[in-house]
């Protein structure tokens, strides 16, 4: 199949090329394909194995505390829009190693198809915050979440 009849077809199939600095071809799916929610729902739909080395990244860029999962991690929809969440990925802990973190939140860009919304708390003040029932920690656990690692007992 020559690369111009290859192009047509990876089109035809919804998804399209783009060109890099590296030279090494990138695909992205088009939102305009008429099955996008249907693949994106299959993406998203991460297996055990998938949430277990997820924990695990996690776990291992310092004193995780609290990590909750939300917005387009949610497997269930509802009809809600779940790009509008306050965040899909929040994290408690100290002692947060930031490049760990930088290079664990770009592979996982890369692995869902698009931006991340992250939060990052010390234990100290996310305890404050959820005692003064601050409105971003009380909209973020009143929205449809997982609690995927929970050493507060919340």
């Amino acid at each position: 199949m020559s690369k111009k009849n290859k192009g047509k077809k990876l089109k035809s199939l919804g998804r399209k090329k783009a060109a890099t600095t590296t030279g090494l071809a990138t695909y992205t799916l088009n939102p305009a394909f008429e099955f996008f929610n249907e693949l994106k729902g299959l993406i998203l739909k991460s297996s055990p194995a998938e949430k277990d080395k997820m924990i695990k990244r996690i776990l291992g860029l310092g004193r995780v505390k609290l990590a909750v999962v939300s917005g387009i991690f949610m497997n269930e929809n509802k009809g809600l829009d779940l790009y509008d969440s306050v965040a899909d990925l929040f994290v408690v802990g100290d002692d947060i190693n930031k490049s760990k973190l930088r290079a664990f939140l770009v592979s996982l860009e890369a692995e869902v198809g698009r931006e991340i919304k992250f939060t990052l708390m010390d234990k100290e003040e996310f305890q404050y915050r959820h005692g003064m029932f601050d409105r971003f920690i009380r909209v973020l656990l009143e929205s449809p979440h997982e609690k995927i690692i929970n050493k507060l007992g919340l």
